[in-house]
């Protein structure tokens, strides 16, 4: 079994406590995020648990339990997201210098091969074009350079959860391309400039549930829980099949995602997994790390 931790919040930056006591104890709970009564009890023991998945902005509160983690037997990978957009997009997420010394700190920790570093997503608008993208993910791909093997990119969907949130940031604006990124004439030299920078700081590119065809522009698609990089990394043959439960174009393999929605404290305004801002603050308040689920 493969663990995401997660999808919907960020676990190492805000619950990393919570997420400490339940590995000590073995399991969680975690409610169905359709039916908030239906709840399933996830073993969380080494011998049960293949790979734990991070995925974060900012791991620095798990640094110090990563020894614990490694002495359990516990295998363990990160997608890292760094991106530099204007604050009016990502208001409260780790400044940029911040955020990659993080990142290089933990790739001293684990090695470079286990962290997958996310360009992710891509926000296309008339404050953040091809030469704001090729600029900024030059500048951070630099700095990452021996750090990470591996970005993962794809182009901002379009999510009912932030259609309100997205109209009020245009009329502050950074107002969003209209267009869609298949037809979008920017789309070819965004991409393929993207693929050589970050062959230029030896790294492989590729995208993420995308269901345009990036191929032509030197962009693969990629899979985030990836049963290839398991076995490269671990030595661990899992199953292949492709998750039945995320979007057609997600080529992840299963996993169960013990996070919650409606939970993260960076307030980016295309999340998906956030409906409420304040509704997240009342959570996070209201959290109990030394409860099964990370939100009762």
């Amino acid at each position: 079994m493969i663990i995401s931790a997660s999808r919907r919040t960020d676990i190492p930056a805000f619950y990393t406590p919570w997420l400490m006591n339940r590995i000590r104890a073995g399991f969680c709970t975690v409610p169905n995020p359709f039916n908030r009564n239906q709840i399933s009890c996830i073993s969380l023991q080494p011998k049960d648990v293949d790979v734990i998945v991070f995925w974060t902005r900012n791991a620095r509160p798990l640094l110090d339990h990563l020894p614990e983690l490694d002495e359990r037997g516990y295998r363990y990978y990160f997608q890292y997201t760094i991106l530099d957009n204007p604050r009016l997009l990502d208001p409260k997420t780790p400044p940029l210098e911040q955020a990659v010394a993080t990142l290089q700190a933990l790739a001293e920790r684990v090695g470079p091969q286990r962290i997958i570093w996310r360009y992710d997503p891509i926000v296309l608008s008339n404050a953040t074009g091809v030469a704001y993208h090729l600029d900024r993910f030059t500048a951070i791909a630099e700095q990452l350079a021996g750090y990470t093997t591996r970005s993962v990119i794809s182009v901002l969907d379009r999510y009912k959860k932030a259609k309100t949130r997205l109209q009020h940031m245009a009329k502050q604006g950074v107002v969003l391309i209209e267009e869609p990124a298949s037809t979008w004439p920017g789309l070819p030299s965004l991409m393929t400039g993207l693929a050589r920078v970050a062959a230029a700081y030896g790294m492989e590119i590729a995208s993420c549930a995308e269901e345009i065809d990036l191929t032509p522009y030197g962009v693969s698609p990629g899979k985030c829980i990836d049963n290839d990089l398991i076995f490269t990394t671990f030595g661990l043959h899992t199953n292949p099949a492709k998750d039945a439960h995320q979007r057609a174009a997600c080529g992840c393999v299963a996993s169960r995602d013990i996070g919650m929605y409606d939970s993260c404290l960076f307030g980016c305004q295309y999340c998906y997994a956030t409906a409420s801002f304040a509704q997240a603050q009342t959570h996070h308040a209201r959290h109990d790390p030394l409860t099964s689920s990370l939100l009762q």
